[in-house]
């Protein structure tokens, strides 16, 4: 076989049905082979989104999702997106063209080192100079990006690897002697942990995106209903419990729950599982948790005392460390704990004036109108707080953002994998009327594709979450950040794309269309809603400041 027949071969090997892509001169060869192989080729309207894309397809599928561009400005076009699936673990194989073996590092014509640049955002790279490594190196690629803690492997393929033929033999198993990921938690350290959970008083436990990703939630449940332990939850961790829960405090942080973050400050015993301890749930590091033990559950050993020294690490994957926990669990029958956290959800709960159209309560209306099994994406900014504040998020892979690089533009086209990876489920991307204009070009995949994506635009007419920064610590100096006056027509862009648009500006007209734009069945809808520039996210932690030092405004 050639190089391209043996590269499609060993994805059909791995289960690979859909690639989001886009052509180029050294992927002619790969791409001749893909036209009739059976594997769905999602032509994507910018390389971008075919990296968001296949985000969007493995966070919401729990498969791994497959982008291929070629060399030069179609592979660097993939690096925003590469470092959003690294920070956020997300398993992706990404195959870039490259220019003939022999002209590498001659400055040839679309030649960049993309395995170089992309080295500090991918958990692995290749370049496969010899035919005969493909299959091995897509075996490898597929393990490694799917094993441990997950995250994007890219493989690099010149257009003579991809032209040269050998014989295909598809290897059953991976043996790389440098890498093999501790799965199961260690027992001395698991019984540590239990005997500090009896002991404590106040007990929290924060779920992070590590219990979705290991598909933990039910021994998250077990655990925390059988112990009786409250839980808090990482943006990424929104969804690996019903936000209703007795037990669920919301998400913490800079715009969690005041009390989540009240909860934070108190506990004598914190429990974390599947996160990180990124800045935006710690705020001021020296005051985080100050009268707490901390338990940290994280398969990658680099995470643990990274950021927050931690008293007992538990190396594993959170369920298997939830399973074995849930072998020695019983009821610790903290009632006091149990009632001061019951007090501080009726005297703080989350709240809005219901006057005019707000953006909180075009959340809430669509968390009501919508079935447990809906899927949200989210752009990123003051929409993506609202939607992790007033969204009633019930069940894990239902929330898709991005986290920890916070990436404008990345809701549309990981809602367009979404969509792919769920052909029967209501997928809704709410946004923002600045990060939708990042990758609104895939209107064109999406309509093309039939999806019948919802977007919802809050639109403030500005780049909402840093207005509000300046409005609070700039004294209203909005400089470079108001767009009303240099925004499109939202509706006629939907419709010069060929989708639908609406547009509204009142509670009234809200109500009466939603319903109608939620059962769009053959096409992508966008809906216009026009709130208040001046609508801020709150409760906000400020930079620099202790969880409990919150600011408060009634939106």
């Amino acid at each position: 076989m050639t190089g391209a027949q043996i590269m499609v071969e060993s994805l059909k090997k791995e289960g690979v049905e859909i690639i989001f892509g886009y052509p180029g001169g050294v992927l002619l060869p790969l791409c001749d082979q893909l036209y009739d192989s059976g594997i769905n080729f999602i032509l994507v309207r910018h390389e971008q989104g075919a990296a968001h894309a296949a985000d969007g397809f493995a966070r919401s599928s729990g498969k791994i999702g497959v982008c291929i561009t070629t060399s030069g400005p179609g592979a660097t076009n993939l690096v925003t997106g590469l470092a959003t699936a690294y920070m956020d673990s997300v398993p992706i194989v990404a195959i870039t063209g490259q220019v003939a073996t022999h002209l590498i590092g001659s400055d040839a014509f679309q030649e960049v080192d993309i395995t170089g640049i992309t080295r500090p955002i991918t958990k692995h790279n290749y370049i496969i100079r010899d035919v005969h490594d493909i299959a091995k190196t897509v075996k490898e690629a597929f393990y490694i990006a799917n094993s441990g803690r997950p995250g994007p492997v890219l493989i690099d393929l010149p257009v003579d690897i991809q032209r040269a033929e050998a014989k295909f033999e598809y290897p059953s198993k991976v043996e790389i002697r440098s890498y093999n990921p501790v799965y199961e938690g260690h027992p001395l350290q698991i019984e540590r942990a239990w005997k500090m959970i009896e002991e404590s008083k106040k007990p929290l436990l924060i779920a992070g995106g590590g219990i979705i990703s290991a598909n933990a939630s039910e021994e998250l449940k077990k655990f925390i209903e059988t112990a009786e332990i409250p839980v808090t939850f990482t943006l990424m961790g929104l969804g690996s419990l019903p936000v209703d829960h007795p037990m669920s405090l919301g998400m913490l942080g800079m715009h969690g729950t005041k009390y989540a973050n009240y909860a934070v400050v108190e506990t004598d015993l914190l429990i974390s599982a599947g996160a990180r301890f990124d800045d935006r749930i710690t705020g001021k590091v020296e005051n985080f948790a100050p009268n707490a033990k901390i338990i940290h559950i994280d398969i990658d050993p680099t995470s643990i005392s990274k950021n927050i020294d931690v008293d007992v690490p538990i190396v594993g994957n959170a369920k298997d460390v939830l399973k074995k926990l849930n072998e020695k669990v019983k009821p610790l029958a903290k009632k006091e704990w149990i009632a001061k956290i019951k007090q501080w959800k009726q005297k703080y709960p989350l709240t809005y004036e219901k006057v005019a159209l707000k953006p909180q309560y075009i959340i809430e209306k669509i968390s009501d109108l919508l079935p447990e099994d809906a899927i949200i994406c989210t752009e990123v900014g003051q929409n993506q707080m609202w939607t992790a504040q007033y969204y009633k998020f019930r069940r894990p892979r239902t929330f898709i953002t991005s986290g920890g690089l916070g990436t404008m533009g990345f809701g549309f086209p990981a809602a367009i994998g979404v969509q792919m990876a769920n052909p029967g489920k209501t997928v809704v991307d709410i946004a923002g009327d600045g990060s939708i204009q990042m990758n609104i070009q895939e209107l064109a995949t999406a309509v093309y594709r039939r999806l019948p994506i919802k977007i919802i635009i809050l639109n403030n007419g500005s780049l909402g979450m840093v207005r509000q920064w300046q409005e609070l610590f700039y004294k209203k100096r909005y400089a470079y950040t108001c767009t009303e006056n240099v925004q499109p027509d939202f509706v006629k862009l939907a419709e010069a794309y060929g989708a639908i648009g609406y547009r509204v500006a009142s509670m009234e007209a809200f109500d009466k269309i939603i319903e109608q734009v939620l059962n769009v069945k053959d096409k992508p809808v966008i809906l216009d809603c026009k709130i208040a520039q001046e609508e801020n996210v709150f409760p906000m932690v400020p930079a620099g400041a202790s969880l409990d030092q919150m600011l408060e405004g009634l939106a």
